[in-house]
């Protein structure tokens, strides 16, 4: 996939997450990818899957925005580094809602196919986004 394909489906990936769009979801992520999310010890697959991701994450935090900040690609990998940000107004993990607006990093893995996500790594700052909710000590 030439990278111009790919940071075009990146960029149609970020609008999925920032805007919850079923549709756009089916038209960017594979009926058959498969998704690692430390926050599901089983990966989560296709769109549904991420679907689930997003819904937990709109539950605790309503307002949800990712920034893309850079990425790398090379061949059909792309390398991502996001800024997750938004407001705790709902449980996450068991942690009532502080109302507390959280900021913090996320770099995940995406590979492509066909012009579509069929895989991703992620690894979001959870540590951060547990201490800016008052979960955990900050230091």
């Amino acid at each position: 996939m030439p990278p111009q394909s790919t940071e075009s489906v990146m960029n149609r990936f970020v609008e999925f997450i920032n805007t919850g769009d079923e549709g756009l979801a089916r038209e960017v992520i594979s009926s058959d990818a498969v998704f690692h999310a430390p926050s599901h010890p089983e990966p989560l697959r296709g769109p549904d899957g991420y679907m689930e991701v997003l819904g937990m994450m709109r539950s605790a935090f309503p307002d949800i925005q990712w920034t893309l900040e850079e990425t790398v690609t090379e061949g059909d990998t792309a390398a991502a580094r996001f800024t997750m940000w938004g407001t705790h107004d709902g449980e996450f993990f068991g942690v009532p809602a502080s109302g507390n607006k959280i900021s913090v990093q996320a770099m995940n893995f995406y590979y492509l196919a066909d012009g579509r996500i069929v895989g991703e790594r992620a690894q979001p700052d959870l540590l951060g986004v547990m201490q800016q909710i008052g979960a955990v000590p900050a230091p």
